[in-house]
């Protein structure tokens, strides 16, 4: 589980800067575009001690293949998590929830994405303190049932069990680090999506 600095209510003030002028990052942002996605760009901030927001977006909504998703809880994230995201939202959740569950999605929940922390245990920092990752709770959907991975991982029906593997396995095509509560207790509330090229699906 990731956890929170004890030194982040005093961190210093961000450096803040004007939006990111690699390519990279203005190609990414016209591949968002190109999904439909609802999004603003933000400026390049740095925080200090190894967090940052650096080529950073914050999504409003994604484009499923009828309908606009709401995303609830969502923070700054960096574009190419943003893009990532946008494909599985549509090709991996929603049309997975009418194939398995009858019915289309119509918000995903979230715990947040950035957040000045380390990996729990290590003095490593986590995916968060670079907005690079995404934790997933839930999914509502348009019949009004909400799907959690706290309850409904091993307590659903089939159904739901059968969409939530199927929503994670994915997400493991699309992101370099995913973590769900097979990988541990902490992760037993949530999907941990990170895009860091690892290519870990626990």
């Amino acid at each position: 589980m990731d956890i929170p600095q004890a030194t982040q209510k005093t961190a210093s003030r961000p450096a803040s800067g004007t939006l990111s002028p690699r390519p990279a990052y203005r190609q990414c942002l016209s591949e968002l575009g190109a999904q439909h996605a609802s999004f603003t760009p933000l400026p390049d901030q740095y925080f200090g001690q190894g967090c940052s927001n650096v080529g950073t977006v914050r999504l409003a909504s994604l484009r499923s293949d009828t309908a606009s998703l709401e995303l609830s809880n969502l923070g700054p994230v960096t574009c190419s998590v943003a893009t990532d995201f946008a494909g599985w939202a549509r090709f991996g959740v929603d049309r997975a929830a009418e194939q398995i569950l009858g019915s289309r999605v119509m918000r995903i929940e979230t715990y947040g994405s950035y957040s000045c922390r380390n990996v729990a245990g290590t003095n490593r920092r986590s995916g968060h303190a670079t907005a690079n990752a995404i934790d997933v709770s839930a999914f509502v959907l348009d019949d009004g049932r909400r799907i959690s991975v706290l309850d409904d991982w091993d307590g659903g029906t089939d159904a739901e069990r059968r969409f939530l593997r199927v929503v994670h396995q994915s997400a493991c095509k699309r992101f370099g680090t995913v973590l769900g509560p097979q990988y541990n207790a902490a992760h037993r509330n949530h999907f941990h999506l990170e895009a860091d090229g690892a290519n870990f699906c626990r």
